[in-house]
């Protein structure tokens, strides 16, 4: 490594929002766009988090780069275009308090209907009553299908609910069911979470035998990735109103207007904001500045996904 390394962050000011950028680096600010003369010295890059496909784009371009440092936990958008022997490093750790709190509130708001309070708001209308009970989430079973460390996360929060659990990974453990096991453990579940990766394993995963799969009544929650489900066989179960779905990933995403999707019925779609709070930022200026500093005294980073270790 060299006396001085080259950074690419996506801060205007890294150092107030670093707390301070470690000894030994050389920051340009790059966030999209027209990119800085260093380009041919960058050995660490932070993409933008909101940035579009430049941010990922100019990875081919960067013969110098040693380390990619995502903002998110998922990397297969970035994955494809890595030349070999770049290190990639994702935000594991980052968005569980996030998406955990985002996952509880589209379970609350689904089963509370509040929607349709929302729409009863805008017409300045309220009703004597509804024709039907709203669902609690207690004594209720929610099942999480790739739990990791934001199902932890979210298993913390929905400790005081008085619902039961069911723990699905890929790798069976203590406490946690495996995969295989999921055509015995879906009809016993009230609400079933998505926080599974997108990977060739995952994709589509959640299709129309899944679906069958799941009890009358029950809710989808997907705050993992858009691809884990098949959209058309979704689609096709939430029109005969048997099942619902709360989502903060589509497929395809953005989703476009006029998509059926919009319309179904039982369904409630968040424009995949699950990452989107203020837990993000000071735990993202912790990771970035901790990986900093691990790179400039030649430790081991973290949260490596992919090429070589540093």
């Amino acid at each position: 490594m060299a006396d001085v390394v080259k950074a690419w962050l996506p801060w205007e000011d890294p150092g107030a929002f670093l707390g301070g950028v470690p000894e030994g680096f050389d920051v340009d600010f790059y966030a999209g766009g027209e990119r800085p003369k260093s380009l041919g010295e960058v050995e660490f890059y932070v993409p933008s988090y909101m940035g579009g496909g430049d941010v990922f784009d100019v990875l081919r371009d960067m013969p110098a780069l040693k380390v990619v440092q995502l903002q998110t936990a998922g990397f297969e958008h970035a994955q494809s275009r890595l030349a070999d022997g770049v290190t990639l490093c994702n935000a594991r750790g980052v968005h569980d308090a996030s998406t955990a709190e985002l996952a509880v509130g589209l379970i609350l708001a689904s089963f509370r209907n509040l929607p349709r309070a929302v729409r009863d708001q805008e017409q300045q209308a309220w009703p004597g009553s509804y024709d039907e009970v709203d669902d609690s989430l207690a004594d209720r079973t929610v099942l999480i299908l790739g739990y990791g460390a934001i199902g932890e996360a979210l298993e913390r929060r929905l400790t005081g609910f008085e619902c039961d659990l069911i723990r699905v990974a890929r790798r069976p453990r203590d406490g946690v069911h495996p995969i295989s096991e999921l055509p015995e453990l879906l009809p016993r579940a009230d609400v079933v979470v998505l926080l599974t990766p997108a990977t060739p394993e995952t994709k589509r995963m959640v299709d129309a035998k899944f679906l069958a799969s799941m009890k009358d009544g029950a809710l989808l929650v997907n705050v993992a990735r858009g691809v884990v489900v098949d959209t058309d066989a979704l689609l096709t179960e939430l029109g005969t109103r048997r099942i619902r779905a709360a989502l903060d990933v589509t497929d395809p995403e953005p989703l476009p207007a006029g998509h059926p999707l919009w319309s179904a019925p039982n369904v409630l779609i968040n424009p995949h904001r699950g990452g989107a709070s203020t837990a993000f930022a000071p735990r993202v200026a912790r990771l970035v500045r901790a990986q900093l500093e691990r790179y400039a005294s030649g430790e081991p980073l973290i949260n490596v996904v992919a090429g070589p270790p540093r």
